[in-house]
């Protein structure tokens, strides 16, 4: 016995190798289909010809949603093996300054960890329980207030899908991580760029980043307390905060049911890399972020979770007084691990960073024009600052 194929075109025609043309549902598909593998003769390839004219004109941009097409991509900081090539240096020989992360790296027991994984082929547990109860001992909060994904990227997104409808509206608080505007044209949602007009606007959520990226600023209590009182979801991006020497608002999600914080394993245990990411979410919304993700937290419980804060908070310091020496920059004060300098004297920011990568040193510079003046250095090793101040004595 063989098998009649057909061949289905948008329109719902559906051509045998006779040439038959006839409407079928999809349950009469699924009849006709049985009845020819039990009576037809075997399988006479069908000529494409005789179908392709169906789909002429079909491009695949098509199937695009249409508010996607016109949506200019993130754009990411370029990773070591990119940079590599066009600098025509190693990995090694390049000191990346330009992306926040925490060159001091992970600690011991993340390689202990990788390396001992005996079941790595098995899939992880969906809730991962272990990882979640470590992060509530660390962070003072119940477990089941705690949601962990792959980056604080991917809750940011999910917080999106399952509050955002098309033409709904976020309160965005530039200059800061250009993640929420981006996540938020993908769920063809509207940008606001004004916390004053949450009134007349209506918008679901304010994203909000404290320390805040990229100039290092902080939000006190007395203003969030404030933002809080208005009828919109708040979510508070705590990446930075462990160099800012303030207390996480993690627990504030128990009393406060319109407030999401969520932090990263990123810069505070140096594991980019691997993108950990969790927050902390009252328990009216954490219920149905879980039917949205599909979390693969495949490595860790940490028994102690490193910490290089201080050390990197120090250097922050040195490296903030260094910057003060150099006479183009005018350094900005900061919570965070990294510091925002205005370029003065004339010198062009863009070029100051093209000129850096030439020698080997990569640091941030924005196109965007209300900060095309400045370039955001990451707070390194005390060799790679010595590096750093080096070159830029060289372009004084």
């Amino acid at each position: 016995m063989g098998v009649i194929e057909l061949i289905c075109s948008p329109s719902g025609l559906c051509i045998s190798k006779f040439g038959y043309k006839t409407k079928f549902s999809s349950q009469g598909i699924r009849q006709i289909q049985l009845q020819f593998n039990c009576m037809a003769s075997p399988v006479v390839p069908v000529q494409e010809e005789e179908y392709i004219s169906q789909t002429q004109g079909l491009t695949g941009d098509s199937f695009i949603r249409p508010h996607l097409k016109n949506l200019s991509p993130y754009q990411s900081i370029l990773p070591f093996e990119v940079l590599s090539t066009r600098l025509g240096r190693k990995p090694e020989d390049i000191i990346k300054l330009d992306a926040n992360e925490n060159t001091c790296g992970p600690p011991p027991e993340v390689f202990e960890a990788l390396g001992s994984m005996k079941f790595s082929y098995i899939y992880p547990d969906p809730e991962n329980r272990q990882l979640r109860s470590a992060l509530a001992e660390d962070c003072g909060l119940e477990a089941e207030y705690i949601l962990a994904g792959c980056g604080a990227d991917e809750l940011i997104d999910l917080i999106m899908r399952c509050v955002l409808g098309p033409g709904d509206k976020i309160v965005d608080c530039p200059p800061t991580f250009t993640m929420y505007e981006f996540d938020a044209a993908v769920n063809a949602a509207l940008v606001l760029k004004d916390s004053q007009i949450v009134d007349q606007e209506k918008p679901k959520c304010i994203f909000l980043t404290s320390p805040n990226n990229p100039d290092g600023s902080i939000i006190s209590d007395d203003t969030l307390l404030k933002v809080l009182s208005l009828p919109i979801l708040v979510v508070l991006d705590e990446a930075y905060i462990e160099f800012s020497g303030l207390a996480s608002k993690m627990s504030w999600v128990k009393k406060h049911e319109n407030l999401i914080v969520l932090r990263t394993f990123s810069k505070r245990v140096g594991l980019a890399g691997l993108r950990v990411g969790y927050g902390a979410f009252p328990l009216g919304i954490i219920e149905y972020i879980w039917r949205q993700t599909s979390l693969i937290m495949y490595l860790l419980l940490l028994k102690s979770l490193h910490n290089v804060k201080e050390a990197l908070v120090e250097e922050r310091e040195r490296l903030y007084k260094l910057l003060k020496e150099v006479p183009f920059l005018n350094p900005y004060p900061s919570y965070s691990n990294f510091i925002l300098c205005e370029v003065t004297l004339g010198k062009d920011a863009q070029k100051l960073k093209e000129d850096l990568a030439k020698m080997g040193v990569m640091i941030r510079h924005y196109t965007k024009k209300e900060l095309s003046g400045y370039v955001r250095v990451s707070v390194g090793k005390p060799e790679q600052t010595d590096a750093l101040m080096e070159c830029l004595k060289l372009l004084s």
